[in-house]
Parts: structure tokens; C-alpha cells; sequence
């Protein structure tokens, strides 16, 4: 593993689809994880996420923890 791409998201979903299409597209060939860590958003990041991006790590928070709790929780799993 190159390299782990943590994205904390809170209620995004377009932005995060946005942002996992432009990883998928321009990372070449680097060999990388992506770990979503979702802060209990109410507008369907999840569900796109599990739809759309199965490759995608998911951690999917029960409330919202903050920016630096979620990059934690992010890093403890990354490879």
C-alpha cells in the first residue's frame, strides 16, 4: 500500500462523489485505500457510498464526532 486517502464527511454527498471519482480517476498507478469516515449524516452520503463506491472503506459514525476524532478513527484502521 502507497498510500491511505482518509475523507471525513458530514452531510456532502455530492462533494464526496465528486471527490471519490476524482481519486478513482487520477490515482494512476498508486496503490491506495480509500477510508470514508461519514459523521452521521442525514442526506444519503451513506447509502451512495455502499451503491456507488464498493471498493470505498466505510466507517459510518452514529453521531457526529468532529473533523479530528473522525481523521483518528481513519488512521487507526489505514494500511
Amino acid at each position: 500500500m502507497d498510500v491511505s486517502i482518509i475523507i471525513v464527511n458530514w452531510n456532502t454527498k455530492s462533494l464526496l462523489r465528486d471527490c471519490l471519482t476524482s481519486v478513482y480517476e487520477c490515482a494512476g498507478a498508486v496503490d491506495y485505500e480509500i477510508i470514508v469516515v461519514d459523521n452521521a449524516s442525514t442526506d444519503g452520503s451513506v447509502e451512495m457510498v455502499k451503491n456507488d463506491f464498493k471498493d470505498v472503506i466505510l466507517m459510518e459514525n452514529t453521531e457526529n464526532r468532529g473533523f479530528a476524532a473522525a481523521n483518528n478513527q481513519g488512521m487507526a484502521i489505514a494500511k
